[in-house]
C-alpha cells in the first residue's frame, strides 16, 4: 500500500500543474456556519518582544477551530483586538464572537495579543504611531509563526499557508491596514523612532519566527484607519471594511483620531480608504453604518450580524475565488443546497489535480462523513484514490 502511494505521489509531482485555488470551497464552507461546535486552544505562544516601557512581553494567540473537521488545509484569519493601543485583549467582546463564528464556518481563527502601551504621554502623537508599528510587527510575527508551524511542526493547526487573512477591530483595523499597505520605511512619519524600545527590525520587526513570510491574502478592518491613503498602491491586496458614519474615535473620512476628546493625529478612515482602492482598481468592499459610532458590532446584535456578513462574505471570495461576490448582509445560517456533480474534485477548484489526491491521502482511513469519500462507500480507501486517478487532469462539468 505504501509503495502504491509513493508511486502515485512521485508521478503526480512530476507533472507541471497549474496553481490550485479554492481548496474546500463547496459553496457553503467559509461563507456559512456549517459546524455546530468549536474548540479553542488558549495562550499559544507565537513570539516575544520589548514593550514601550522596556518590559519583555510574551505574545500569545488563541486558536479557534471547528470540531469534527477532517480538512487539514484550511484558510486562517488572524484577528487583532481594539483598545487604542492602550488596552483591550485577545479575549475581548470585539473579537471573540467573530473568531467563534469564523471557526463555525470552517476557518482556523487566531485571536492575537500584541504589545500595548506608549512611551511618552507628553508626545502622544508619535508615541501612538510607534505603538501602531509595534502592533504591526507583532501581527506579522503571528503570521510568520503560523507558516513556521505548518512547515516544521507538522501543520498542527491544519492550515493552508497560502491563505492567511489579517483583520481587526479599531486598533486591530489600524494594524491590518498598515501591515498590508506600508511597505517602505519612507512612508512612516519621521517622528517615529525605530531606536525606541521594541521597534528594531523595521516593518517586519523582531517579534518572532524570522525567515518566514508575513504575506497576506487579504485584510479586513472594523472601524479602522490608515495614516495616509497615499500609502495604498495599485496591486495591493484586497480589503473589506465596516465603519459608523458618526464614529467619534476613529474618523469615518479624513480627520483626527480622538482620545478622551483630545485630537491625537490625522488619519484617513474607511471612506477614504475605499475611495482610493476603487480608483486604484483594488478589489474591495465597504459597508457604512449611517449614524453609528465606534465599533458598533461590539454592543449590538444587529450591527454584529451585518459586520460578520460583510466581512466574511468578502473574505470567503478571497479564499474561494469562484464564489459569487457578496458585499452586504446575508443569512450565514442558510447555505445554498450543495449538488456535487464532480465528486472527484474534492478541493472544489473545478479541475481534478494532485490537490485532490493529497486530500484523500490526508484523510486515508477516515470513516463516517468523510470529506474525501469520492465513491460514497462510507470510508476513504484506495478505491477513492483510483476514482480520482481515473479522471485526473480533467475539468469538472459545468
Amino acid at each position: 500500500m505504501r509503495i502504491f502511494f509513493y508511486v502515485v505521489l512521485t508521478t503526480l509531482f512530476a507533472i507541471n500543474l497549474p496553481a490550485q485555488t479554492g481548496i474546500g470551497c463547496d459553496g457553503a464552507r467559509y461563507r456559512y456556519r456549517v459546524f455546530d461546535d468549536i474548540s479553542v486552544d488558549y495562550d499559544i505562544p507565537y513570539g516575544n518582544n520589548i514593550s514601550a516601557t522596556g518590559s519583555n512581553i510574551s505574545l500569545v494567540m488563541d486558536i479557534y477551530q471547528p470540531v469534527g473537521d477532517v480538512v487539514n488545509n484550511r484558510p486562517v484569519v488572524v484577528v487583532a483586538h481594539g483598545g487604542f493601543f492602550l488596552g483591550g485583549s485577545n479575549n475581548g467582546l470585539d473579537v471573540v464572537p467573530l473568531c467563534e463564528d469564523l471557526a463555525r464556518m470552517g476557518y482556523v481563527a487566531a485571536s492575537i495579543s500584541y504589545r500595548l502601551g506608549i512611551g511618552n504621554f507628553f508626545n502622544l502623537e508619535s508615541s501612538l504611531q510607534e505603538a501602531a508599528i509595534r502592533g504591526v510587527q507583532d501581527a506579522k510575527a503571528a503570521v510568520r509563526y503560523l507558516r513556521k508551524s505548518h512547515a516544521i511542526e507538522g501543520n498542527i493547526w491544519g492550515i493552508d499557508p497560502e491563505r492567511i487573512v489579517l483583520g481587526g477591530s479599531s486598533a486591530g483595523g489600524f494594524i491590518a491596514l498598515h501591515a498590508a499597505y506600508v511597505d517602505d520605511l519612507s512612508e512612516i512619519p519621521s517622528t517615529v523612532n525605530f531606536n525606541a524600545n521594541g521597534l528594531s527590525g523595521g516593518i517586519e520587526g523582531d517579534s518572532g519566527s524570522p525567515g518566514y513570510s508575513s504575506e497576506l491574502l487579504s485584510i479586513f478592518s472594523i472601524s479602522g484607519a490608515i495614516g495616509d491613503d497615499a500609502w495604498i498602491s495599485a496591486g495591493n491586496i484586497p480589503v473589506v471594511s465596516t465603519h459608523g458614519t458618526n464614529d467619534g474615535t476613529v474618523p469615518f473620512g479624513t480627520g483626527y483620531v480622538q482620545l478622551s476628546g483630545m485630537n491625537v493625529t490625522i488619519v484617513d478612515g474607511s471612506e477614504i480608504i475605499h475611495n482610493t482602492t476603487d480608483l486604484l482598481g483594488i478589489d474591495n468592499c465597504f459597508h457604512a453604518f449611517p449614524g453609528a459610532g465606534h465599533t458598533p458590532h461590539a454592543s449590538s446584535t444587529q450591527y454584529y450580524d451585518t459586520t460578520r456578513a460583510v466581512t466574511v462574505g468578502f473574505t470567503s471570495r478571497q479564499v474561494c475565488p469562484l464564489y459569487p461576490p457578496i458585499c452586504g448582509w446575508y443569512d450565514v445560517d442558510s447555505p445554498p443546497p450543495i449538488v456535487n456533480t464532480c465528486p472527484a474534485d474534492i478541493v472544489a477548484d473545478g479541475v481534478i489535480t494532485v490537490a485532490d489526491v493529497l486530500e484523500i491521502l490526508g484523510q486515508f482511513g477516515c470513516e463516517l462523513s468523510c470529506f474525501a469519500d469520492v465513491d460514497g462507500d462510507g470510508a476513504v480507501t484506495v478505491s477513492d484514490v483510483l476514482s480520482v486517478l481515473a479522471v485526473f487532469g480533467e475539468p469538472c462539468p459545468n
